[in-house]
């Protein structure tokens, strides 16, 4: 809504680019509030990156889930979008993908575990590899006097009432893993060829 996760995707892509051979697209999924509510809310205008259908996932040979939180789980747009896979369900056309989560939650307990952790039901009934980054960001994982966002299961931000921004330290940790994503979807499309 206040563009946190395309600020997030858009240091993956940096950070999965810079994997030799690894190409990256940056897609959006369809909006479902009314521009309305849309106003009422402060939103900025969408980006241009394109609104993704559920059969383009099945181009992806690995994808990076990005999406903010409502509740302490993911928001309703893209929940939405991932009812709408239940034909790529049905015939397991997602299965074996490596998949990845990244979030932004509105405060320290809104969800930056319980988002994930939400989320990956979504992957597992889709038979797809969830890739989490683990402890790889290394120090950065432990940082205890700046606001961070993120956990082992993805990099994440803050965006408290809209206007915070993500830090260097979140950005960073996003880079780190699109780098290390693709990486790893690179060797698991190695072994496939």
């Amino acid at each position: 809504m206040y563009g946190h996760v395309e600020k997030l995707a858009q240091e993956m892509k940096k950070g999965a680019e810079s994997v030799e051979g690894v190409e990256v697209k940056v897609w959006q999924v369809a909006e479902t509030l009314a521009e309305e509510v849309l106003g009422k809310m402060g939103a900025p205008p969408k980006t241009d990156a394109p609104i993704i259908t559920p059969d383009e996932l099945t181009e992806a040979d690995g994808v990076l889930f990005g999406f903010p939180t409502r509740f302490g789980m993911m928001a309703a747009q893209f929940k939405a979008f991932m009812d709408a896979t239940g034909g790529l369900w049905r015939t397991q056309a997602l299965a074996g993908k490596p998949a990845g989560i990244f979030y932004s939650t509105g405060s320290q307990g809104g969800g930056q575990e319980t988002t994930p952790l939400t989320a990956i039901t979504q992957l597992v009934h889709h038979g797809m590899l969830f890739v989490p980054i683990g402890y790889t960001f290394g120090a950065g994982m432990f940082e205890m006097e700046k606001v961070k966002g993120g956990s082992p299961y993805g990099a994440g931000t803050f965006a408290g009432d809209g206007s915070r921004q993500p830090s260097e330290l979140e950005l960073g940790q996003a880079f780190h893993q699109g780098k290390y994503f693709a990486g790893i979807a690179k060797k698991l499309k190695g072994t496939t060829d």
